[in-house]
């Protein structure tokens, strides 16, 4: 039986989901996840326990287990694992995208000077001690530009600004995001610095594919119908198949293969953010891992040549078949459109109760509606926030019926979220 090791944080959606394609693939998977290492087993995947703040140790303790437990393939959930899976996949000798690679493209300053270096159309870009006076800085940016951290994702901490008071406004803001603990830990000084970008205006795209051997194979081309404009830049509603005209899909994949083996990204899932505009097509960033979250649920994919009726296949099973060697220009997307809505938070607050549900579930096309987030949770929205109240799913004939299934289906639902309660500690006397 193969065996394939998964690299992800224990709280990952898609676990649950390359385990049920596993089974079906008749695959073993091996867990090296950031669980804690003093309890014994306690979800019962024998999974190992790493730190993949600590690169050189959790690569160590994979490899110890590879000595008895030969690994086959390699796959990565989400931007801190694909680091050390890429370190591992170069230890035991499979194919994988580079570790320098996976590195790069996880800090957005080396990638911004990685593709300038190399003439790949990139925005202007200057990085900055994040406690630097804005004022020295003003005089050396053309607004509007783009403040942000250099390693958070999900557009955690990415904030637009028009103006030199707005500049210190967001400046001020991601100081405070920035010195949290938890964003703090692993100790490297990364977070102490900031990238202040040009605004680049134009339509947002995602792209879904896999690099074999440095050709870029596309599984998915989303639009993102909503404008993405600032001043925050909370992604919601992706759609596929695109609706751009051929010409613009074809030169959107030619920039992300070009950007991807620029990265030094040549083999394994990729997941690319860009806008494109008279000026051309930008690239905003190359991941070296699959879509995160429960947003995979919006591709399924069947063989080239199957009938019609044939059955679908999830992309983690599209995944670890190609972790395994198998070439993806075998799979392509199912012929409905498909879609996606990232439940956006509206505001700071405890979440006490979600209605709607039933009627949002009866909306034509809509498959699936998960809410996420938990009862009594303080909720935090972007910038600051990092998760999302759920994901809404649906399918159609065509891709703006998907999008409209989306919309109809959110509109349905209501939020209830109380004001955060906070302590305040009262003077004696």
């Amino acid at each position: 039986m193969p065996r394939i090791l998964v690299l992800a944080a224990t709280t990952g959606y898609q676990i649950r989901a390359f385990g049920a394609a596993a089974e079906r693939l008749g695959v073993d998977l091996v867990y090296a996840t950031d669980r804690c290492s003093t309890l014994s087993d306690p979800w019962q995947d024998d999974a190992a326990p790493i730190r993949f703040d600590d690169d050189g140790g959790a690569v160590a303790t994979i490899m110890g287990r590879a000595a008895t437990a030969p690994i086959d393939g390699v796959i990565a959930v989400g931007d801190k694992p694909s680091v050390v899976a890429a370190r591992v996949c170069r230890e035991i000798g499979v194919p994988w995208h580079s570790p320098e690679g996976a590195v790069t493209a996880g800090n957005k300053m080396l990638t911004r000077r990685r593709m300038r270096d190399a003439d790949v159309p990139t925005p202007m870009f200057i990085d900055a001690p994040v406690t630097i006076d804005p004022r020295k800085l003003a005089d050396h940016l053309t607004f509007p530009c783009v403040v942000k951290p250099l390693t958070l994702s999900g557009s955690r901490g990415v904030v637009r600004v028009d103006n030199p008071s707005e500049l210190a406004a967001a400046l001020s803001r991601l100081r405070l995001l920035l010195s949290s603990p938890d964003i703090r830990r692993g100790g490297t000084g990364i977070h102490d610095l900031v990238l202040i970008e040009d605004f680049v205006e134009g339509a947002e795209f995602a792209v879904e594919g896999l690099m074999t051997h440095g050709v870029l194979d596309v599984l998915a081309l989303f639009d993102k119908p909503d404008p993405l404009d600032g001043p925050f830049f909370e992604e919601t509603i992706y759609v596929t198949p695109s609706g751009a005209p051929p010409e613009l899909q074809k030169d959107i994949v030619a920039a992300v293969g070009s950007a991807a083996r620029v990265l030094g990204l040549g083999h394994g899932p990729i997941h690319a953010e860009c806008r494109a505009n008279s000026r051309g097509v930008f690239v905003l960033e190359v991941a070296p891992r699959p879509i995160g979250g429960l947003c995979s649920r919006a591709l399924r994919f069947r063989q080239r040549g199957d009938e019609t009726d044939a059955p679908v296949h999830s992309l983690e099973e599209v995944l670890l078949r190609h972790a395994l060697g198998e070439p993806p220009d075998r799979w392509c997307r199912e012929p409905a459109a498909s879609g996606v809505m990232m439940i956006p938070i509206p505001k700071r607050g405890v979440l006490r109760n979600v209605a709607g549900m039933d009627e949002a579930r009866q909306v034509r096309g809509v498959d699936d509606i998960r809410i996420t987030a938990k009862l009594d949770q303080l909720l935090v929205p972007i910038p600051e926030g990092a998760s999302y109240l759920g994901f809404i799913f649906a399918r159609a004939d065509e891709t703006r019926l998907a999008e409209q299934a989306l919309r109809a289906a959110h509109a349905r639902l209501r939020f209830t979220i109380d004001p955060e309660l906070r302590m305040v500690r009262l003077a004696n006397g």
